[in-house]
């Protein structure tokens, strides 16, 4: 009780002593295997119109969060537990309360992920459910593989039920390379919350679900996906703000696939590098944003250690190559905007550091600000606004 009440007082303390910093609440899940040094989920109060942080510590000590998300509400806090002693069985996704005062975070429990290595968790537009990707874990039978993509309810006291819908991917790999079978790596709802669209690394494929939110449900659309090309490896996602483009980035082959989106149905309409054509260095993308107004598109390059910057055709979505921006560090495994659109935290996985850039609105150019935070193996990043600052006044 007496530990319990010191480390109150102290978020309490750092709460206070950020407040003229910080208007919302920045979550860091981390690798925990050795050798690194972190222990779950970390925190920092970040101030946008500084572009200052205050650190807030461990929040939550917690296996291998290696994704963070929270619901639209931001008063629950999801993670995906990659990599668990559990692998093989099924690993779980923690779920935790936030305090919108002092950033602390509360654990409500564990559920099933619905399969193992699961490495994104999204809660659909109205909170009613998490969807979580789960890579797959292959044991020593040829035959086995846990990949799947799940959907678990949200409770009302936010905890999380075991999933309603599973669904193993299966099929042969359009690559003779990939000889694992399915690796299922993300998802995306549309804002009206009636399709959810994932990409499947292992198979080369995109696939298409049919949300019904207030049963709630999940149904496979009909054709189920759609291939990319071979050896592509699709990772994660983004949507246009009009929903009328899909933009998946390829961790295999350092390329970026726009789609046309007419309903269920997903069209490809360009394929276009994330990489200048004389790099020669191995390389292989992670994660891919979109600013708010859907002018640029972003892409981390692990290898290139860069971020490629692309802008956006308002007309027929097609992207053109602006520049590559140093990540000012190794394997740059996230990228996440911040919730006013001015900054890129960019979390640089093996160097140990996540750089906060400010994004130019006009033309898409990321500046650093000079402000790092100091974690070991960081995975994903989450902001989340404070209750404090926006009743104070102190974040606009």
């Amino acid at each position: 009780m007496a530990r319990r009440l010191i480390i109150a007082c102290a978020l309490a303390t750092l709460a206070t002593a950020a407040g003229a910093e910080g208007g919302y609440f920045v979550y860091v899940g981390s690798y925990t295997d050795s050798p690194s040094t972190s222990k779950g989920i970390y925190g920092w109060r970040f101030d946008p119109s500084s572009g200052r942080v205050a650190p807030l510590g461990l929040l939550a000590e917690t296996a291998n969060p290696a994704y963070v998300t929270a619901t639209p509400d931001e008063r629950f806090l999801y993670a995906a537990n990659w990599k668990t002693d559990d692998a093989e069985k099924g690993d779980p996704v923690s779920a935790y309360a936030i305090n919108q005062n002092t950033g602390a975070l509360t654990f409500l429990g564990k559920a099933s992920a619905g399969g193992g290595l699961p490495n994104q968790v999204i809660v659909d537009p109205r909170g009613k459910f998490a969807m979580v990707t789960n890579y797959g874990f292959r044991g020593a039978d040829p035959n086995h593989n846990n990949s799947s993509i799940a959907a678990l309810p949200i409770q009302s006291d936010g905890r999380l039920g075991a999933p309603f819908f599973v669904d193993h991917h299966t099929g042969a790999a359009l690559s003779p390379r990939q000889t694992t079978g399915a690796h299922t790596h993300g998802v995306i709802f549309t804002a009206d919350d009636r399709f959810a669209f994932v990409a499947e690394l292992g198979l080369d494929r995109v696939y298409v679900y049919h949300v019904d939110a207030a049963k709630p449900a999940v149904t496979p659309a009909n054709p189920p996906y759609v291939s990319v090309s071979a050896g592509s490896g699709p990772r994660r996602l983004a949507l246009s703000p009009d929903q009328k483009f899909l933009y998946v980035n390829h961790e295999t082959d350092s390329r970026v696939s726009v789609f046309a989106i007419d309903g269920e149905t997903v069209k490809e309409i360009q394929q276009i590098s994330t990489v200048p054509a004389d790099f020669t260095g191995r390389n292989s993308t992670a994660e891919i944003q979109m600013d708010k107004a859907g002018r640029f598109v972003f892409v981390s390059n692990r290898g290139a250690n860069s971020i490629a910057v692309f802008s956006v055709n308002s007309g027929d979505g097609k992207l053109t190559l602006r520049e590559y921006v140093p990540a000012l560090g190794e394997s740059p495994r996230n990228i996440t905007i911040d919730p006013t659109g001015r900054y890129l935290f960019v979390a640089n996985q093996v160097s140990n550091n996540v750089v906060i850039f400010r994004m130019d609105a006009q033309n898409g150019h990321l500046t650093p600000t000079g402000q790092q935070l100091h974690i070991d193996q960081p995975a994903s990043v989450l902001l989340v606004k404070s209750a404090i600052a926006s009743q104070t006044g102190q974040a606009k």
